[in-house]
C-alpha cells in the first residue's frame, strides 16, 4: 500500500499574506491625503523594499506550488519526488534510520527530523517531517521502517 505525503505549503501562503498586508498598511500609512485624494509617494525606498519582498514571496510560493514535492512510502522503500523527477530508495539500501525530536517552546510541540543513512553514501538524508502533510502518519510509517531495519540487522 502506497502512502503519499505532499509538501506542505502553509508557511509560504502565510508569509506571502503577511508581507502583502504589511505592504498595504505601509502604503496606506505612508501615503498622503491631499484635498480628498490619495497620493502615493513613489520616491520612498522602503516602499520599493516591501514591493521586492512581496514579489519574491509570491515567486517562491509559485515555484514551490509548481514543483509538487512529495514523499511516497510503500512496503519496499521510499520515493522522494517532484512533478518532474523522483528518486527511489529501496529498503535494502538503508543502513540506519534515526528520528530526532527537538522540543519547541510550545508545550506539546516538537520539531522532528529523520536522518536516513544509506549503505552507498557517506552523507545522510535529512527529512523535516513538519514540511509534509500528515506529519504523524509519516512518522508512523518511518518508525515501521526503522523497526524493520533494526530487527533485520540484529
Amino acid at each position: 500500500m502506497k502512502n503519499r505525503f505532499k509538501y506542505n505549503l502553509n508557511i509560504y501562503y502565510q508569509s506571502t499574506i503577511i508581507y502583502f498586508i504589511a505592504f498595504l498598511l505601509y502604503v496606506i500609512v505612508r501615503g498622503e491625503f491631499v484635498e480628498d485624494s490619495f497620493n502615493l509617494i513613489l520616491k520612498d525606498p522602503v516602499l520599493y523594499a516591501f514591493g521586492v519582498i512581496v514579489v519574491i514571496s509570491v515567486l517562491t510560493l509559485l515555484i514551490n506550488m509548481n514543483r509538487k514535492r512529495f514523499i511516497e512510502i510503500d512496503e519496499n522503500g521510499i520515493v522522494f519526488g517532484t512533478k518532474n523527477s523522483s528518486k527511489r530508495i529501496d529498503l535494502n539500501e538503508i543502513e540506519q534510520i534515526k528520528i530526532f525530536e527537538k522540543k519547541l517552546e510550545k508545550e506539546y510541540s516538537f520539531l522532528r527530523v529523520v536522518r536516513i543513512k544509506l549503505k552507498n553514501r557517506k552523507r545522510t538524508l535529512a527529512i523535516r517531517t513538519s514540511d509534509y502533510e500528515n506529519e504523524e502518519q509519516l512518522i508512523e510509517k518511518i518508525t515501521e521502517f526503522k523497526n524493520y531495519i533494526e530487527n533485520k540487522n540484529v
